[in-house]
Order: structure tokens, then C-alpha cells, then sequence
């Protein structure tokens, strides 16, 4: 009952008129950034970050979040009409979405994508309603020692429980630490790895680098690939939105498998990708019709949509109550939450309740202002990928190089933005993942610090992370987490022998 009265004071504070304002121009322009190919929502988020800086806390957050929602939204309008994925968790929509649009069911394909995105999204943020509260109120207990568990679980979890090479993931992670190691040392004041540069005392800015890494690594892959646009036009209309949403409860089971694969891939560092990747394959596995999937199926269009909007809003939610981001979006997110001074983790429900219950009330009327404005505006969205890239390319450099010269207002991190757009070319073209070194970026000097300070705290003995249950289960976790590769492998091996243990002998 409690959470319920926070959220009606939420949704008090989103009744000031310009909220509500901020609201729909981030759900507008998440959904553009969602269309267009080589923007995503982590870089949009990233770029729109700096103009937001002269709003309030709660509206900034209020129309960033707007933005991430749209872009969900927007990424199913060219994975179907077009069969370009315009976010990565977007790919599985290709599969049935774009088979249905060229039968002529591009109404209806949309429509199921944008019902399932906002069923998947409903359940996500009533999931944070509850369950954030009692998250944050048992992460109270926590010092330094169990700050630094969590936050060595959510890079041990991304090792070992992610889908790409732990190598890789490793490697991309170590470079992270050592940008967020430039610069000024938090505990002693010493200067790290500077090299004699003024301009490196403030050490690398995450916005920059988020800015080039996301931004212009996508536009200059998507140059090299020359990539033009191709595909269906569509018209949602009265008639073809009910017939679609009176077909649509017949996958009711899909839709809940799919939001609880979702939730739990948001809220574990998953993610958007693999979660609708998951949900598709379970959907294909138990569906009564698998042998359509691929050909134009309503529920293959279900599956990925549910629960890729249910991991990007549940990945809001360890953000909220431990600091610990879900997501690169969800990064941006809490890196935009320091500038403005907020610490995120257990004492922002006590600290700024306004400010929390005002950004859930958000994803409530965020979610359904999304669905509103998608399906009235499909057609004029497509419209846009009729432009050339060649133009639309160009603009989102320009856009890029303005979001970075407004952190500081200096040239170097324009200079340092194209630096870190080709670190991210080579990455993407090596199949190195972005989000760890994201994630090591943003967190290494939250986790160092927290590191140093339970090392005073017990005279450098490494003990206090086993001192009593909570530190201890964590931190366990974690390293089963990070073997988990090897631990799969060994009971993989174990189970393929008979009798489980010694090797067959044959016998003749």
C-alpha cells in the first residue's frame, strides 16, 4: 500500500504540464532514433544528454527515459516494414515481421509489435513499483564491502553469463577500467596516467566516449556497408487495430513467458538482445504452429517484441536500487544521474522520493503516450527512411559533435569522440561487445573506491568479503558466475559420459 501512495504523488508530480510536454517530445524523438539505423537508445540518450542539462533532475530524467522507450517502440517500424533492424533487439522481429508486411499484414504486424512491446513494458514497471521499494530498503544494510560485491557480481555476470567470448568481454571490460582510471586517484589525489596532459586531469568523460563508441562506430559501419533503404509502406487504421487486438489474447502464454524472460534478462545484465532472441526461441520450441514460424507468424512477432520491452524497462531497476546499470542505456542513464548530483542506490528512495516516484509514474504514461504516438505516426516515420543515408548520415555526425562540444565546451572532445567512433568501428568489426566497456567505464571508480575503502576498513584483509551471510552469498555468486563457462563445460563433459563418471570401455 505504501508503494501505491508513492505512486500516486509520482504521478502529481508528472501532472505539471511541461512534464507531460517532455514526455511526448522524448517518446517523438526515441522513436525517430529508433527508425533510423546507426542511432540506437543508448547513443541517443548519450547525445540528448548534455541539452537537458538547464532542466530539473525529474523532467531531464523524465524525457531521457521518454526517449529509451521510443526507441524500443521505433525499432519494430524498420525490422518490419523494411527488414533493418533499427536497435540490435530488434533483429528477431525481422524473422515473422517482415514475412507478414510482404503478404500485405504490415497493419497487422505492427500492431502486434507495439501491443507486445507495451504488455512487456507493463509488466516491467509494475514489477519496479513493488519490488523496487523492498529492494532498496534491504540494500540499506549495505557498506562498502557489499557495494563492491554487487557491483564485482554485475561484471562477473557479464563474463560468464553473457552470449558473447568471455575473452572478449574481459578484454573490452580491462579497457574500461583503464579509461576510468585516468585522471585524478578519488582516495589519495594523485595523478593517474595522465602523461603530463592538463587536458586528461578530468580523465575520459563516459559521455564522450559513449557518444563516439555508439554514434559514429554504427554510422561508420553502416557506411562501409553502403546500406540503402527497401521496403513496404503501411497504414494502421481503426478497423485493422481491433482485429489485431482481438486476435491477440489467443497468445497470452507467450506474451508472460516473454515478459518474465525479459524482466529477468533486464535485470541480471542481459539485456534487450539476448532476452528477445530467448523468448523467440521458446515461442518457435512450444508454439502449436513452429512450422510457421519464419513465414509470417503473429506469434514470432509476440515473442521478441514482449520481452525486449520488458528487459529495457526492467533493466531501470537494479539502476535505481543499487546503483548498477542493466543496460548501456540504462548506464547513460545513471552516469546523467550523477551529473545532476543524485546518487542512485538505496538512499535515492529515502533522499529524493519525489524524484524516483515521479520517474515511475513516467513509465506508466510513457508506455502509453508510446503506443499512441506509434500507432498514429507509422507512416510518416517510414516516410523518413526514403531519404538517402548519404543525408541522414551527415546529420547524426553533426548532432554527435554538437552533444560532445556541449559537455565542456571544448574541441579536444569532439576530437576525442571521433577517437573513440573508430575504438567502436573496430570493436563492432572484431566482435568486440560495447556494454562492458561501458559498464567498466561508468562503475570502475564506483567499484575501486568501494574496493579501497572495505580494504581500510579491515587493515587489507580480503576476509571481509566472507564476514558474514550477505557479503558472502554475494560474492560467491559472483565467482560462480564468472567460472560459469568452465563449470558448464566440466558438467557438459561429465554428462556425456556413461554412468556419469568414468569413460565407456567397450567390451568385445
Amino acid at each position: 500500500m505504501e508503494a501505491l501512495g508513492s505512486l500516486i504523488q509520482g504521478f502529481g508530480v508528472l501532472a505539471d504540464p511541461m512534464n507531460i510536454a517532455y514526455m511526448f517530445i522524448g517518446i517523438t524523438l526515441g522513436v525517430l532514433i529508433g527508425v533510423l539505423p546507426g542511432l540506437g537508445g543508448a547513443n541517443g540518450v548519450a547525445i540528448l544528454l548534455p541539452l537537458t542539462f538547464s532542466m530539473s533532475p525529474t523532467s531531464a530524467i523524465i524525457m531521457l527515459s521518454c526517449i529509451y522507450w521510443g526507441a524500443l517502440f521505433g525499432g519494430a517500424i524498420t525490422s518490419v516494414l523494411f527488414n533493418i533492424p533499427g536497435e540490435p533487439w530488434s533483429v528477431a522481429t525481422t524473422f515473422d515481421g517482415h514475412p507478414m508486411a510482404q503478404k500485405g499484414h504490415a497493419g497487422e504486424a505492427l500492431t502486434a509489435a507495439f501491443t507486445s512491446s507495451f504488455f512487456g513494458a507493463f509488466v516491467a514497471v509494475l514489477l519496479i513499483t513493488f519490488l523496487a521499494p523492498v529492494i532498496a530498503g534491504f540494500a540499506l544494510r549495505f557498506g562498502p564491502a557489499e557495494f563492491f560485491a554487487v557491483q564485482l557480481l554485475t561484471f562477473c555476470s557479464f563474463v560468464g553469463m553473457g552470449s558473447e567470448s568471455p575473452f572478449k568481454v574481459l578484454c573490452a571490460m580491462m579497457l574500461g577500467f583503464a579509461l576510468a582510471a585516468v585522471g585524478l586517484d578519488s582516495v589519495t589525489g594523485e595523478l593517474r596516467m595522465t602523461f603530463g596532459s592538463v587536458e586528461l586531469l578530468r580523465g575520459f568523460d563516459f559521455l564522450i566516449a559513449v557518444i563516439g563508441l555508439f554514434g559514429i562506430g554504427e554510422i561508420l559501419l553502416t557506411m562501409e556497408e553502403g546500406l540503402a533503404f527497401k521496403g513496404k509502406s503501411a497504414k494502421i487504421n481503426a478497423k485493422v487495430v481491433w482485429e489485431t487486438w482481438k486476435s491477440l489474447p489467443r497468445y497470452w502464454v507467450t506474451a508472460i513467458r516473454g515478459s518474465i524472460v525479459g524482466c529477468w534478462m533486464g535485470i541480471t545484465p542481459g539485456g534487450a538482445t539476448p532476452a528477445s532472441f530467448m523468448s523467440y526461441g521458446l515461442a518457435k520450441r512450444f508454439s502449436k504452429n513452429r512450422q510457421n514460424f519464419g513465414n509470417g507468424e503473429v506469434e514470432g512477432v509476440v515473442a521478441p517484441e514482449t520481452a525486449a520491452h520488458a528487459a529495457g524497462t526492467s533493466a531501470l531497476l537494479p539502476m535505481l536500487t543499487l546503483g548498477i546499470p542493466g543496460s548501456p542505456t540504462a548506464a547513460v542513464l545513471l552516469g546523467g544521474l550523477l551529473i545532476w548530483g543524485l546518487q542512485p542506490g538505496p538512499l535515492l528512495f529515502v533522499e529524493q522520493k519525489e524524484f524516483v516516484w515521479g520517474l515511475i509514474a513516467s513509465m506508466y504514461l510513457g508506455n502509453i503516450a508510446g503506443l499512441i504516438v506509434v500507432l498514429t505516426t507509422v507512416p510518416v516515420f517510414a516516410s523518413i527512411l526514403r531519404i538517402p543515408f548519404s543525408i541522414i548520415a551527415p546529420v547524426i555526425v553533426v548532432i554527435c559533435a554538437v552533444g560532445a562540444y556541449t559537455v565542456h565546451n571544448a574541441f579536444l572532445d569532439i576530437v576525442m569522440m571521433l577517437v573513440f567512433g573508430v575504438v567502436g568501428y573496430v570493436f563492432k568489426k572484431l566482435s568486440y561487445p560495447l556494454a562492458p566497456l561501458v559498464l567498466a567505464l561508468v562503475l570502475g571508480d564506483m567499484a575501486e573506491s568501494s574496493f579501497r575503502q572495505a580494504m581500510l576498513v579491515s587493515q587489507g584483509d580480503l576476509a571481509i568479503f566472507w564476514s558474514n551471510p550477505l557479503v558472502g552469498s554475494i560474492v560467491t555468486l559472483a565467482l560462480v558466475m564468472l567460472f560459469w563457462p568452465v563449470i558448464s563445460a566440466l558438467l557438459r563433459k561429465r554428462q556425456s559420459r556413461p554412468d556419469g563418471g568414468a569413460p565407456a570401455v567397450s567390451v568385445k
